[in-house]
């Protein structure tokens, strides 16, 4: 087996483990840290080996190999997606939110209209009105189970706002899901009437599922759309160690945006990071096959476990992504109630929903890219607490009720009347 789950962890500064971080989110540093979406995986051999080859010479002398990277994301994504890209359209960035504030900055204007899908990554926000510029959206709807994109809601906000440009994530986090070709047809279909920019954040384009096919918006032919092809920080567990990677099919606009880069000196990447990438992409497939194979695994164990031991807990099976989107609703507890049994009780540091959309109160985003093992804990201690709440809440109801009988009782008013009604707080 080329891929192994159990990581041995030196000392670090993980941001996701930051005593000041779990603090600040959940009241406490006694909760594991499911909120960042990046793995607790040990890189593949082929990527660790090259950065000890780097290391062992000795010498860091400036060496850019630009060319070797773009060449192998493109094999990449033949050999894996059936995608012909040309290394010639590629551009590099330090990040993929980089890339997405520089895009912005430069092909928008202040005050301009951007949309997201909501729910949605909560960086997109925030990428948006650090811009200055307005935040529409567009959220999706929910049809028997799945969520879908409101094609319709869509075009009628790019009319009503002038929206410029659009930030599309594919596959969707939080969500997890992997657009067809067909939905992603009619969004390009919409852009085009209105003339809009459509900045396609691809980056978990291989964490797909088995059913599931990838279309990167590169496969069509639109003079508006720039596609992040991402990095290899979430395929690869490359993700304190990489770049971003822009892909523009127009040659006019890609000149554009390479000039404006280059001219900020924000298109030199680092070699260990670049080599790095090569590796992955050149030797690579062997590690992710059996990563996802791994992650299935722990998909069918959660999914299993909640429909044998938590049926009200509603998991939306991802398409793509190491995300899980949970809908906690059907448990009809408070948001406060909810929190205090997942991050205090279950000690699960779990995204709150609320982060990805307003209308998200009783939704949470769990990152499954660590051991099973973990998660098998985590969701045996959720089980308890919540069979300890409803245990809590059922004497605290029979307590209301015999309050409510004694009120009846002895009031003057007919029992009908007063039977069932109370201002007691425990109600």
């Amino acid at each position: 087996m080329h891929f192994s789950p159990h990581a041995p962890v030196a000392d670090n500064q993980f941001i996701k483990s930051k005593p000041a971080m779990l603090n600040q989110f959940y009241g406490s540093t006694d909760v594991f840290p499911y909120w960042v979406a990046d793995m607790d995986f040990s890189i593949a051999k082929p990527i660790s080996d090259e950065l000890q080859r780097l290391v062992s010479r000795g010498v860091y002398s400036y060496e850019f190999i630009e060319k070797a990277v773009f060449e192998a994301i493109s094999n990449w994504h033949l050999r894996r997606h059936q995608i012909t890209l040309s290394p010639e359209h590629f551009v590099q960035v330090p990040g993929v939110l980089s890339g997405i504030a520089l895009l912005l900055r430069q092909l928008t204007d202040k005050g301009d209209a951007v949309m997201i899908q909501s729910p949605a990554y909560h960086q997109f926000s925030g990428l948006i009105t650090k811009a200055q510029r307005t935040l529409i959206k567009n959220d999706l709807q929910l049809i028997q189970g799945e969520y879908q994109l409101d094609l319709k809601g869509m075009e009628q906000q790019i009319i009503d706002n002038q929206v410029k440009a659009m930030i599309f994530c594919n596959p969707h986090n939080p969500t997890g899901r992997v657009w067809t070709r067909a939905e992603l047809a009619d969004v390009v279909a919409i852009a085009q009437r209105h003339n809009v920019l459509i900045i396609s954040d691809e980056i978990h384009a291989d964490i797909i599922y088995q059913g599931n096919v990838f279309t990167s918006l590169t496969q069509f032919e639109s003079d508006n759309i720039i596609t992040l092809l991402g990095s290899p920080a979430k395929t690869f567990g490359m993700h304190s160690i990489s770049h971003g990677y822009i892909y523009i099919n127009n040659p006019d606009l890609h000149g554009k945006i390479k000039q404006h880069i280059s001219d900020l000196y924000l298109d030199h990447a680092n070699a260990l990071s670049s080599y790095a990438t090569v590796a992955a992409y050149q030797h690579g497939d062997a590690w992710l096959d059996d990563m996802m194979a791994y992650l299935q695994g722990t998909l069918d164990w959660i999914n299993d476990f909640i429909k044998q031991h938590i049926p009200r807990l509603r998991m939306y099976q991802p398409q793509g992504t190491y995300q899980v989107w949970f809908d906690f609703s059907g448990l009809e507890l408070s948001e406060d109630q909810l929190t205090q049994q997942i991050f205090k009780q279950a000690k699960m540091g779990l995204t709150p929903g609320a982060w990805f959309g307003e209308q998200s109160g009783q939704f949470m985003r769990m990152n499954i890219a660590t051991k099973r093992e973990n998660i098998m804990g985590s969701f045996e201690l959720l089980k308890q607490a919540l069979t300890k709440g409803a245990a809590n809440g059922a004497i605290q109801n029979h307590a209301c009720q015999q309050a409510d009988i004694a009120s009846a009782s002895s009031s003057d008013l007919a029992a009908d009347a007063s039977f069932g009604k109370s201002n007691n707080s425990c109600c």
